[in-house]
């Protein structure tokens, strides 16, 4: 297929660009051919090159889950190869296909040497960014009135079976209504950190520990018990991007991939900051 320079400017990162840059552009773009069933990237990968499907289907997908089919002309995880962040699906030729690419450091190279036309792509990727942070703020305020509404409706059944007369099974249906009432509260929060949104615990002897993983309850960290919490609790300070937080809580788990430590009430701005940032996080996870 013949990409001409219109066809490129109905993309949103390049529709203030002048159609003669947008021909050069084309003509450092390298075209590539993959059978269906290729591999462009997979989820994890660190971005290296800038994508654009002209030909053919690509699927992305996350943990299996087709999220999104692309026709051309489009780009493939445009804001993970513009930001350096870790790929977060995986995108696969649903079709034989055909894609021009570019390295993302002689793709920013080639704006900001053309001071005409770097203000307009750099305000055309804010944009995008802005426009996909909205809607993955609605898509996050969504799941977590879903996630509200579920445990609301386990609690009450609990209530239910507790209420009625006792039978062989209202002990097994309570302990496991119980069990995912604590999972479901759990799981959809757990986040990791990132290089741009970095995190970590200091302990009192100032020695900093790696988070695997955290929500506004819970904290998952790289270690040995012995050492974050010899006495089975925890009290250190925890360290984000924009502030610090004093933190305390009791280990439930600890092995071979870390210790995790429920944490106990934080105050409401303590709360409220941790909050901030696991949702900061949880928007990372929509940049393909």
């Amino acid at each position: 297929m013949s990409v001409t320079p219109n066809d490129l400017r109905r993309i949103p990162l390049f529709s203030d660009i002048s159609e003669p840059h947008l021909a050069e552009l084309l003509a450092s773009l390298t075209k590539t051919s993959h059978p269906k069933g290729h591999v462009l990237f997979k989820e994890g990968d660190m971005p290296k090159t800038f994508l654009l499907l002209v030909k053919g289907r690509v699927r992305l997908t996350e943990e299996s889950t087709t999220r999104f089919v692309l026709d051309p002309v489009a780009p493939i995880g445009e804001l993970g190869s513009l930001t350096g962040i870790p790929r977060s699906s995986t995108a696969v030729a649903e079709t034989a296909v055909e894609v021009l690419s570019i390295e993302v450091n002689k793709l920013r190279t080639f704006f900001e040497a053309r001071a005409e036309i770097a203000f307009p792509f750099y305000k055309n990727l804010l944009a995008v960014v802005s426009e996909k942070v909205l809607r993955d703020r609605r898509r996050l305020d969504e799941v977590r009135a879903n996630v509200i509404r579920t445990q609301k409706a386990m609690k009450k059944l609990r209530d239910v079976v507790l209420g009625a007369p006792e039978t062989p099974i209202s002990k097994p249906v309570c302990d496991m209504l119980d069990e995912h009432i604590e999972q479901n509260r759990r799981a959809h929060y757990r986040v990791s950190p990132v290089p741009a949104l970095p995190a970590h615990v200091r302990l009192d002897d100032k020695s900093e520990v790696r988070i695997v993983d955290l929500s506004d309850a819970y904290l998952k960290l790289a270690g040995a018990k012995d050492r974050l919490a010899p006495k089975g609790e925890l009290v250190a300070v925890l360290v984000l991007p924009q502030r610090e937080i004093l933190v305390s809580g009791k280990v439930l788990r600890a092995g071979k991939d870390g210790v995790v430590v429920k944490l106990d009430v934080l105050i409401d701005e303590y709360h409220a900051a941790l909050e901030d940032y696991v949702t900061r996080l949880q928007m990372l996870d929509y940049v393909v």
